[in-house]
């Protein structure tokens, strides 16, 4: 019969359901507005509730949650709220495909489900904060911002194409075209069509936009690199090209390449340019019509698409070209967009890869007139370098940087043309003609024309009816604010980026019934300390949240021009070779795991699996091993001396004094790790510090102080990853309070320090000196360490070695 003592059982499904209990009662994760200590905002980006959360997504919300409750140990005031992105086209279509659903049913339905499994994985939030963007308390005021801008001169109407189905009579996202045709209705072909839309002129902000992102020095440096591209600032010239035979009309082009404008051998227009009727000759009309209506049903990224061949048509006309009066054929292509630079471009196929591939498909002429700096004879590709002007007049001999200002000078000295700056960044498009989204606050009145709603009429309510407000007439029909005649209101919502803009704002002061936010309480918890989130929104949510930030501030409501301080994406979760869905049938449900593994082994996993910012594949085994961690762990902290029985020589090394060192230095690395959010790394020291403290007690080491702090300290420190196990140990210990609410373990560097050894180190096998370091000195600080000694650098006369044998703690010998 044995005699080790009777272990008690760790069960997750008793403890955990405990303490979530508890935590609520207690309201452990409510922020005060008015505490003195300092402020941590820590946000995850809130997600639709169109579908079923499984740990794929759960893995950004235990990263959140992790950072959210080390920072309340270590005595901040933790603002951790959540919500819900809860209008548009997911939750439309989820509904649609269980039956025609009212969104609203599907939506609150899986909010509801959703919170219970957030709950259920552990993850704290302020849910007294909680938002759903598709409540009224919420668009209310998302029409008021859109009032707000109204009223500044940023939004507007204009004609601009969209994608019709001409069966539901609604615009379609670009995302709901496929192959051209309307995803409801594959047999139908989606018609381009020419509506009045409303948008938003973020254009006004480009350089804001683009200049602050060297604020934003802890954001990822491939996100910037991408808002960078998306705005794309660009110092040209607009120049104006005469067509022949039409004396009062030019087609004007923008460049960045002035100096190479003798070489501009053709012309190309966009499809849907103005001029494009105009100046195609009888014999081209009924091609380049044919070729323009083809062109219009393609989405702009089709058209821009690297990988496809270059196509254009004729239109037959002739444009001047000023630099030399030479007579050049003007084209229509599709990858020529109106809606960037001028919706014409010069062509100069020498030194443009896109125009070479042209010319060469049509037989266009190809004029050198930048000579690059190795002269290489007949151009088999553009080359689109700088270097010196050739085959251009007056201008022959000057280096490209030279001869851009002086062809721009004799640009404005000619006047028929001048230098600009120009931006990729289109104006946002916000008019969706669908119905789950925020109307659009204006009515349309016969006398009065466009007229804002009155704030004090906010929100203007989705009727209950189902389907595209323009037609429901109990909707649309309505008075004039202004003069009380009759009038229509505007069906267009508005898109959902618009809710997700400012939604970080709300959560200052969610419950106020008299403005969007209180801009004290704003001011005093923004900008977001850590904003967590996929890479999928590294520019248009980003982009635009960054904008309404500036616009408010700019109306003096918020103090802060930036919204984010600290931005971090994290990677998916795989299994089976693909993304987590249950779609897919590879998803794991947050209640599959909690009633299985539990949720804390589930949450250090997601943490363990792989270095955050890479997408991982999900395993079960992998699962299995942090569940048998977390049982040894159990087992260390309430039945030392199940361990202690096993015995074993290996154990011996690790004695008091190595125990106290190696608890001192897992508390800075974990510490250091968890802040930054390298969570893969930190469960791996707190695996080593279970190791040591397993070895301490096989090795006979007591229970004395040395014991009691490694397991206090392991407990702290394992908590804000398992948080249910670590309360329960923290109890069991008798320790009065929550854990939740203990102070986190301070470092102490004089502890951690390793010990001092002599290492030998050698050049080509001769002893050349003794070095006193640290134990457990890495192979790099062994080296500078022996670098740095004036005997090793004569032996190897300044060089530097070739080949380095290194032996931790005693030798080194570098081989020049």
């Amino acid at each position: 019969m044995s005699s080790r003592p009777r272990r008690s059982s760790y069960v997750p499904q008793e403890i955990e359901p405990k303490w979530q209990k508890i935590w609520v009662e207690r309201g452990v994760m409510k922020a005060s507005d008015s505490s003195p200590k300092p402020k941590f905002y820590d946000l995850v980006m809130y997600p639709y509730p169109s579908g079923d959360l499984t740990v794929g997504h759960l893995r950004n919300y235990v990263m959140g949650d992790v950072l959210a409750r080390m920072k309340r140990m270590q005595g901040f005031e933790v603002l951790h709220p959540f919500g819900w992105d809860a209008f548009g086209l997911p939750a439309e279509n989820a509904a649609m495909k269980r039956g025609g659903l009212h969104p609203r049913t599907w939506t609150v339905e899986n909010i509801a489900k959703g919170k219970r499994e957030l709950k259920m994985a552990g993850i704290l939030y302020d849910w007294d904060r909680e938002v759903a963007t598709c409540e009224p308390d919420y668009y209310r005021w998302t029409q008021w911002l859109f009032l707000l801008m109204l009223e500044r001169g940023l939004a507007y109407r204009a004609m601009a194409p969209v994608n019709w189905c001409p069966v539901d009579k609604t615009v379609l996202a670009n995302e709901q075209v496929i192959n051209g045709r309307c995803w409801r209705h594959p047999d139908v072909e989606v018609e381009k069509r020419d509506l009045e839309q409303w948008f938003l002129k973020i254009t006004n902000y480009a350089d804001r936009l683009l200049d602050d992102l060297a604020l934003l020095d802890k954001w990822p440096q491939k996100v910037r690199v991408m808002q960078t591209n998306w705005i794309g600032r660009s110092m040209g010239a607009e120049v104006d090209f005469p067509i022949d035979g039409l004396p009062d009309e030019v087609v004007r082009i923008y460049t960045t390449r002035p100096d190479t404008l003798f070489g501009a051998t053709f012309m190309v227009l966009a499809p849907e340019h103005p001029l494009v009727e105009k100046i195609t000759t009888e014999k081209h009309r009924a091609r380049v019509r044919e070729y323009v209506e083809q062109a219009r049903k393609e989405s702009e990224i089709e058209r821009m698409s690297t990988e496809r061949d270059k196509t254009g048509v004729a239109t037959g006309g002739f444009a001047i070209n000023p630099m030399n009066g030479e007579k050049i054929p003007i084209w229509v292509a599709d990858y020529v967009l109106v809606t960037y630079g001028t919706g014409a471009i010069m062509a100069v196929p020498a030194h443009d890869e896109r125009d070479f591939e042209f010319a060469g498909r049509y037989d266009l002429p190809i004029v050198q007139v930048i000579a690059p700096p190795a002269e290489h004879g007949v151009l088999r590709e553009a080359y689109e370098g700088p270097g010196v002007l050739v085959n251009s007049g007056p201008f022959n001999g000057l280096e490209s940087a030279v001869a851009f200002e002086k062809i721009c000078d004799w640009l404005e000295s000619s006047g028929i043309g001048k230098r600009s700056v120009k931006y990729r960044l289109r104006d946002w498009l916000i008019s969706r003609q669908r119905y789950w989204g925020a109307p659009i606050p204006v009515v349309y009145c016969p006398d009065d024309g466009m007229v804002p709603v009155p704030r004090e009429q906010l929100p203007v309510m989705l009727p209950e009816e189902y389907k595209p407000l323009s037609e429901v007439e109990s909707f649309w029909r309505t008075k004039c604010p202004k003069c009380g005649r009759d009038a229509r209101r505007e069906t267009d919502t508005m898109d959902t980026f618009i809710d997700s803009s400012w939604y970080f704002l709300r959560y200052a002061s969610p419950h106020d019934k008299t403005q969007p936010f209180d801009s004290e309480l704003a001011n005093h918890w923004m900008p977001v300390d850590q904003y967590t989130g996929g890479v999928e929104h590294a520019i248009l949510h980003l982009l635009y949240s960054r904008f309404f930030m500036k616009v408010l501030h700019d109306a003096g409501l918020v103090d802060a021009t930036e919204p984010f301080t600290r931005l971090f994406n994290q990677g998916m979760v795989k299994r089976f070779g693909q993304v987590m869905s249950k779609s897919l049938g590879n998803g794991v449900s947050i209640d599959e795991l909690a009633n299985a593994q539990g949720a804390d082994a589930g949450r250090i996993y997601e943490m363990f699996i792989g270095p955050p910012e890479e997408d991982v594949e999900w395993s079960d085994a992998g699962l299995n091993g942090v569940v048998k961690f977390l049982q040894r762990v159990w087992r260390l902290v309430l039945e030392p001396e199940s361990i202690a029985a096993e015995g074993g020589a290996l154990g011996a090394a690790v004695d008091a004094v190595a125990l106290r060192r190696k608890v001192a230095q897992t508390v800075g690395k974990v510490t250091e790790h968890y802040d930054e959010l390298r969570f893969n790394t930190a469960v791996a020291f707190l695996m080593e510090l279970a190791n040591a403290m397993q070895d301490y007690l096989r090795g006979g080491g007591a229970r004395d102080a040395a014991w009691d702090g490694a397991v206090h300290t392991l407990v702290k420190l394992l908590n804000p990853l398992a948080p249910h196990v670590g309360e329960e140990m923290w109890e069991r210990l008798g320790e009065k309070g929550l854990l939740a609410d203990a102070s986190w373990p301070a470092f102490e560097a004089s502890a951690a320090a390793e010990p001092k050894v002599v290492l030998v180190v050698q050049v080509s096998g001769k002893l050349r000196d003794r070095l006193e370091v640290d134990a457990g000195l890495s192979e790099a600080d062994a080296v500078r360490a022996a670098l740095a000694s004036e005997k090793v650098r004569a032996a190897l006369d300044g060089g530097s070695p070739s080949k380095i044998i290194y032996v931790q703690d005693r030798l080194i010998n570098l081989v020049p």
